[in-house]
């Protein structure tokens, strides 16, 4: 008799003839084994396949429990929170639901998770979302959650983990599951992520983000990890209504005399290396290429150290800091988010103005301590480079003011969408400041192409 099997993260169907047509091209005959295999995120398209051969089979690879409980806290859904989960629903359990930040997806996969009663594993990007999905499960089920990452390996029927630690367990724990949410998907189609996914037989797949769309373009490998946009809405359709009315100001800055000449001078020696290499930073390999050539002699490290300081002195011009003190003043009854692409410029920020940083060094504990003086007002202003930039759930914060950052559309929308969560009244600002007639720029036009800022 015909059997599945879960194997270090394939799906083997076993007791069968090499010969066998009619199921998924993504079945391969195994000689070593004498089987059928194919990745495990192909479990659910071949017990379909089999039902259609009318092939009886024995499933020994599935593991996953139906849930014996559901929510234990019902909250009603907001009208578009109903339509995402109805057009989830309507997927047949397999799909992309792409909301604002703010909107409440996190909700959505809750009432999909109720619905479905299958065991769950949630994952995501950093440690401070796992903590905030493991709280937000704990108190909507009322059940133990389980962690895997961030020094705990604990399993139960409900589990969140992160990316990093799907990578390294999934191939053990892909048959235990029969849900998976994606949170930030946007993640995923990273090489090392994309191998989790394809190692969980989870034939239920959620993926939630406010930004699909990456600059590789390997969000089209999204359909096949997690399935097709079931729902979608932009910040501009909820905004007022669902998430805080807000406006968006782009501030230009000029560099003094003796910066714009500095700035001019340290920029001709970049793009003069560059050219005289013929390398063209616009192709994917163009900075690994600078990196090398640079390396190999006095005038490319001269050309590197060039880049350095010309980027310092638009990024972190002066004037940038100066105009900084007058938004904080301006906004002094208001909670101001910061935003830098650097740690350094981070921490002249919070030297110059006495006020806390966030970075990838913060230690966690310090972060969470952080945000919750911020969110009591007892600090009005916090400054941060990349580390705020999703995930993270500061929902008094109005004002945010980006000093500096890339030229990341993603970025750009996740940085407004930290100030949007509503509040009666509220009504959010974020500014931009931008160093005229230098490369920021163009950079700045790059990020702001999305509806958000039209």
């Amino acid at each position: 008799m015909a059997s599945l099997h879960f194997v270090a993260g394939t799906v083997e169907l076993r007791g069968v003839d090499s010969a066998l047509g009619g199921l998924p091209a993504e079945f391969a005959w195994d000689p070593r084994s004498a089987c059928f295999r194919a990745p495990a995120s192909s479990y659910a398209r071949l017990v379909l396949g089999l039902r259609q051969l009318a092939l009886a089979y024995e499933d020994q690879a599935r593991a996953y429990p139906a849930l014996d409980f559901g929510l234990r806290v019902q909250r009603a859904p907001r009208p578009f929170q109903s339509e995402a989960l109805a057009a989830f629903k309507q997927a047949r359990g397999r799909g992309l639901v792409v909301l604002p930040t703010g909107a409440g997806k996190s909700h959505v996969a809750v009432l999909a998770i109720d619905h479905y009663r299958r065991s769950t594993l949630v994952v995501a990007p950093t440690l401070a979302l796992v903590q905030q999905w493991y709280d937000l499960l704990r108190a909507s089920f009322g059940v133990e959650v389980g962690v895997v990452g961030g020094g705990e390996y604990q399993l139960h029927p409900l589990t969140v983990t992160t990316y990093d630690s799907a990578y390294l367990h999934m191939e053990n724990l892909g048959a235990r599951f029969g849900f998976v949410v994606f949170d930030e998907c946007h993640h995923l189609p990273a090489e090392a992520y994309a191998m989790a996914a394809r190692q969980c037989l989870a034939p239920y797949r959620l993926g939630l983000t406010a930004t699909l769309e990456r600059a590789d373009g390997r969000e089209a490998l999204l359909h096949e990890l997690v399935g097709p946009v079931v729902y979608r809405k932009e910040i501009v359709e909820l905004s007022g209504e669902y998430l805080a009315d807000y406006e968006t100001e782009q501030i230009t800055i000029s560099l003094s005399p003796s910066e714009r000449a500095e700035y001019e001078s340290e920029r001709a020696i970049y793009t003069g290396f560059l050219r005289a290499q013929g390398i063209r930073m616009s192709s994917p390999q163009g900075w690994q290429e600078f990196i090398q050539r640079a390396s190999r002699g006095t005038a490319g490290r001269r050309a590197l150290q060039a880049y350095r300081r010309q980027r310092e002195l638009a990024l972190a011009a002066p004037a940038k800091l100066d105009y900084l003190e007058l938004l904080i003043e301006t906004h002094r009854d208001d909670l101001m988010l910061v935003f830098t692409q650097d740690n350094a410029t981070a921490y002249q920020v919070s030297r110059r103005f006495l006020v806390p940083a966030i970075t990838h060094q913060t230690k966690v504990s310090e972060r969470s301590q952080i945000l919750e003086r911020f969110s009591q007002r007892k600090y009005r202003v916090v400054v941060t480079s990349k580390v705020l930039n999703e995930g993270v759930d500061v929902p008094e914060a109005n004002v945010a003011v980006v000093i500096s950052g890339s030229a990341s559309v993603r970025e750009h929308v996740q940085r407004l969408g930290r100030i949007l969560r509503q509040r009666e009244g509220k009504r959010a600002t974020l500014y931009e400041l931008v160093s005229r007639g230098t490369a920021e720029t163009f950079t700045s036009e790059r990020r702001r192409d999305h509806d958000a800022y039209r």
